[in-house]
Formats: structure tokens, C-alpha cells, sequence
């Protein structure tokens, strides 16, 4: 039996559900959050050395489009804390049917954007 399947994909005709973007989401921000690393790390070293530095530090992270990036870091960890905790559960067979997984999907989604925006809010 030969099925007939499609020569190529249109992928942008593909509508992936939200546990898919949740997914890739989840490894983006620990891709983001793994790059980022060692910048965040040389930054926080240079503002414990010395009360000169520490001045410099506040500077820079005072300018928006730092502050913009450190919210986008933000964002990424608290994604990537939320989703990991619902692939825990999804590991140990807990919300794996179709609806629980889609609700907790949305879950993910709203809880990590919900503690960005106030989290990001105090610290602005």
C-alpha cells in the first residue's frame, strides 16, 4: 500500500497548538538563558568589585534598551521555570490528555507573562 504524501511541506499553512509553542518556547528560553550566562555573570563580577564599578553597572543597565533586554531574560526564566515544571508532570504521565495538556499549555503561557509583567514592573 503507497500512500500519497505531500512532495513538500507549507509551513507556514501549519497551525501548531499551543502545547507546540510552549514546547519550542521552552527551549528557546534555555537556549537565551544559557547564552546569556556568561554576559549576566561578567556583569554582576564587575559590579561587586569595587562602589566605581557598581556605579557604572547601575548606568548601564539604567538605559532602556538594557532594561528591555534584562525584562526579555526575565521572561525567559520564568517560561522556562513554569514549562519545566509542567514537562515534570507531563514525565510522570499527569495532564497528558488532550485537554489537561492544552489547559496547562495556556497555563504556562499566561502565569509566566502574568509574573513577567509584574515582576518587570517593580524593577523598572
Amino acid at each position: 500500500m503507497q500512500k500519497s504524501r505531500p512532495k513538500h511541506l507549507d509551513l507556514p499553512k501549519i497551525r501548531l497548538p499551543i502545547p507546540g509553542f510552549v514546547s519550542i518556547l521552552h527551549r528557546v528560553s534555555g537556549a537565551v538563558l544559557f547564552l546569556a550566562l556568561p554576559a549576566v555573570l561578567f556583569l554582576l563580577d564587575g559590579s561587586l568589585r569595587s562602589s566605581t564599578q557598581f556605579e557604572d553597572f547601575r548606568s548601564f543597565i539604567a538605559h532602556p534598551v538594557i532594561k528591555l533586554g534584562l525584562i526579555g531574560l526575565l521572561w525567559a526564566y520564568l517560561h522556562h521555570a513554569c514549562a519545566g515544571i509542567r514537562f515534570l508532570f507531563l514525565d510522570i504521565h499527569k495532564g497528558v490528555d488532550l485537554h489537561t495538556a492544552r489547559l496547562t499549555a495556556k497555563v504556562v503561557m499566561f502565569v509566566s507573562l502574568a509574573l513577567t509583567v509584574m515582576i518587570g514592573g517593580v524593577l523598572w
